[in-house]
């Protein structure tokens, strides 16, 4: 486990120190550096440490306090470090979109990992037999939305020849709920309904829960997300009932998950339905952890209206830059591009600037804006007429929106301190 939480990092990782002999993860807060001193090359991504606490912990009270558990979405930062903080503070498990995914969870230490994706083919489904079996007290739980599916899963599971049958665990599995337009999910509670009572009669599978995703249809906007919560989650109630009357569902208890990062307070309410067996509901929300300074940002200001509680996530994440050409009056080039930056739901957004020399920030002017990106290359532009107060040298902090696809430009990144000086590090397995 010490090459997942404890790994090596070193100068073929972009943003490490060009000369720096390879360290260990623990080793990085005492080599004292600073990112403003200019320790480590930039373009670099970082985590503010403060941010990342506080993000971890606000989320945590959070379902604490609706009586659900948090299983967050590992695909957002693909961690190790980050697995272990949020199991840390209470996470029940960690949520992952695929088998491989989940492996690499499962070696870091993850004890029950939830595939909130459908598992079919017969590499995936012979993968978990191995790690269950393997891992003691292991739980792996993936999602089940057709009977072709099904189909495809008891082909594998009751076929000679692939492993001794006698040996083989039924997977346990949760119903799917969809709405119609979206992804995955079964489009009607009839449909639903009539797989479960497939899986119920099948010796390849255990129902344990029902699930859906609420986070395509988010629009920010209260009404129109309420209704679209209220909806989706009124089917999977609804499910759960039916399945409950019927004893469709095995297991201890029934699991009830659902909650991207958007309005995960408008599903909350509805993960603990009265069942004649013990629920938990789940959470799954993932870029809750860094945050950021785009879509989830703007999220979460119409979350906090209706929650009353001020700002309850902070942007933890930056990508800083060097601005490495003044072509124009108007324009920087800033030396980071698309291989270091999200721009799937928006371009970055200039939060911080550092003058060449100068170890401290302040804030960019609010009317700075990336307008383009290439592979390598940010264009800052002021608005038009206007003069950038910038020089070549000057440092830029960026904001991102969507951290997930930050997340996984870069295989380690800097935790820092309000003062940029480096106190540990994660790193990322994609």
């Amino acid at each position: 486990m010490q090459d997942f939480l404890d790994p090596l990092i070193d100068s073929s990782f972009k943003g490490f120190p060009h000369h720096q002999e390879p360290l260990r993860r623990s080793q990085i807060a005492r080599q004292q550096w600073n990112v403003l001193r200019g320790d480590l090359p930039l373009p670099l991504a970082i985590i503010k440490r403060n941010a990342l606490d506080g993000n971890l912990g606000w989320m945590q009270r959070f379902a604490r306090e609706r009586g659900v558990d948090m299983a967050p979405h590992g695909k957002t930062t693909m961690s190790p470090q980050l697995f272990r903080r949020q199991l840390d503070a209470g996470a029940w498990g960690i949520t992952f979109a695929t088998v491989t995914q989940a492996r690499v969870g499962i070696a870091a230490g993850v004890q029950r990992c939830l595939i909130a994706n459908q598992v079919l083919t017969s590499a995936d489904l012979a993968s978990i037999q191995q790690l269950v079996h393997a891992h003691d007290g292991l739980r792996i739980v993936f999602l089940v939305d057709s009977v072709q599916q099904l189909d495809l899963i008891e082909d594998w599971y009751l076929s000679p020849g692939r492993a001794d049958n006698s040996d083989k665990r039924p997977f346990e599995v949760m119903l799917e709920i969809g709405l119609a337009g979206g992804r995955t999910g079964s489009r009607s509670n009839e449909l639903a309904l009539a797989l479960a009572r497939r899986m119920r009669s099948s010796a390849a599978l255990r129902l344990v829960g029902v699930e859906c995703y609420e986070g395509l249809w988010a629009k920010g906007v209260t009404d129109t997300d309420r209704a679209v919560a209220d909806t989706i989650m009124g089917r999977v109630v609804a499910t759960a009932l039916q399945c409950d009357t019927e004893q469709l569902f095995e297991g201890d208890e029934v699991l009830i998950s659902a909650g991207g990062s958007a309005i995960f307070d408008l599903v909350a309410s509805h993960l603990t339905p009265r069942l004649s067996r013990p629920v938990r509901g789940l959470l799954r929300s993932g870029c809750y952890v860094t945050h950021d300074h785009g879509a989830y940002k703007r999220m979460m200001s119409m979350m906090n209206s209706r929650l009353g509680c001020g700002h309850g996530l902070h942007a933890a994440m930056e990508v800083w830059a060097t601005v490495q050409s003044r072509p124009e009056p108007g324009l920087a080039i800033l030396a980071a591009g698309r291989r270091d930056l999200s721009f799937d739901s928006a371009m970055p957004t200039p939060v911080f600037v550092s003058r060449l020399g100068q170890t401290t920030v302040s804030d960019a002017p609010a009317d700075w804006a990336v307008t383009a990106l290439n592979d390598q290359h940010a264009y800052l532009r002021a608005p038009d007429g206007t003069t950038l107060d910038l020089q070549v040298g000057d440092r830029i902090g960026l904001g991102i929106s969507h951290p997930c696809t930050t997340f996984d430009k870069w295989r380690w990144m800097a935790l820092v301190d309000d003062q940029y000086n480096v106190c540990d590090a994660i790193v990322t397995s994609f």
